[in-house]
């Protein structure tokens, strides 16, 4: 149908204030904004879709926000003309048109699948195979802090309803087995805990963290070092459940991944492996090992946490452990809709397409127009 065909890809810049004003990851990293990118994708038709990619400043993985941008001027004019309902096609057509990238690429994927999903009439857990029916888990996200403070954040985000927690350490043994034992200390029936130390781990550190710590902590240890090899050595070295993060963010690595028998799960971030289509792709490959999933984002507002909803909605949920509440990390609503948190869960809406309207006035002019 010519008049679903992409006729206009218009781009947006918003800054997202951390809600807690600096939150502190591992290495000395600190942040205290992110710089979202929101594209909107209209067809000659007038239908509309709306995607986001917000990397998680410019030292967590190899994205930042300028290259989203940067990588969306060289994408963009390729997809003008293109059906957005044929997502594969779209992603050959992106890959074709720049290596990599995948940051660059989450946010036009996502605003795709939200044009095939208000198309069909269907929201798009639907299409990307049905939904679950499960009342997801949200994850907290607690940065590094001292020991009690952390303790007191998680506390504080449990009187919300929440049931899944990271906590964030940095690479200090001593210090970060204080700051775990600290955060699992009243931890309750039923709760999920990830200790991420986003790479910031040695396999020397982490052995002398973990032995340090109380018996019979109960949480899974992601992304411990920077390098596969040293994960790798980590893992063969300890009892404690491994999930891999940065280091798994294409089709090779995930495969590579299961090949090494290399960790029990993954934390998928949407704009880390490329959108809903390789997200897609990746759920299946990890489902098929039998892995556990948790979706999450770098970070992001309510358009990246819509698309986190939708694919968790369409996990099993004996894989579900949890999905990241990204609103909750930073202080600006982009958009509204039906994605209500209740008891510490939320499930996706029966809308069609993602379910968001993005709010016009917080996203002010086009920063960049492809037509």
């Amino acid at each position: 149908m010519a008049d679903l065909k992409i006729a206009r890809i218009d781009v947006f810049q918003v800054d997202l204030p951390y809600v807690g004003g600096v939150y502190r990851l591992s290495g000395g990293r600190e942040y205290t904004s992110f710089d979202a990118t929101i594209v909107r994708i209209t067809t000659q038709s007038g239908i509309e879709g709306w995607g986001e990619s917000t990397p998680f400043g410019s030292t967590y993985i190899a994205s930042h926000a300028l290259g989203v941008r940067a990588g969306i001027a060289e994408i963009a004019p390729k997809l003008l003309g293109l059906d957005p309902r044929m997502v594969d096609r779209i992603n050959d057509a992106m890959d074709a048109a720049l290596v990599g990238h995948e940051h660059a690429k989450t946010a036009l994927d996502v605003a795709c699948w939200d044009i095939f999903g208000k198309w069909t009439g269907l929201p798009v857990c639907d299409l990307l195979g049905g939904r679950t029916g499960v009342k997801m888990p949200v994850i907290s996200s607690i940065p590094v802090a001292e020991p009690e403070a952390m303790r007191r954040h998680v506390a504080e985000h449990r009187a919300k309803g929440y049931v899944g927690h990271s906590i964030k350490i940095e690479g200090e043994p001593t210090t970060d087995a204080a700051r775990i034992a600290s955060s699992l200390a009243d931890k309750n029936p039923g709760e999920f805990f990830i200790v991420d130390a986003n790479g910031g781990l040695s396999v020397e550190t982490g052995l002398r963290m973990l032995r340090l710590l109380p018996a019979g902590l109960d949480f899974v240890l992601e992304a411990p070092c920077a390098t596969w090899r040293e994960c790798v050595s980590l893992r063969c070295r300890t009892d404690v459940p491994i999930i891999f993060d940065e280091l798994a963010t294409h089709d090779a690595s995930i495969v590579q991944l299961i090949a090494d028998d290399a960790a029990e799960g993954i934390g998928l971030k949407i704009s880390k492996n490329g959108g809903l289509t390789k997200g897609r792709r990746h759920r299946d490959i990890c489902l098929a090992a039998g892995y556990t999933i948790s979706v999450q984002e770098t970070t992001g507002s309510d358009i990246a946490f819509a698309a986190i909803v939708h694919l968790g909605q369409s996990i099993p949920e004996r894989f579900l452990r949890c999905v990241l509440e990204s609103r909750d990390i930073v202080t600006l609503k982009t958009a509204d809709g039906a994605f209500e948190v209740l008891d510490g869960r939320v499930t996706a809406p029966t809308t069609p397409g993602l379910g968001v309207t993005p709010r016009l006035d917080v996203l002010g002019e086009p920063v960049a127009t492809y037509c």
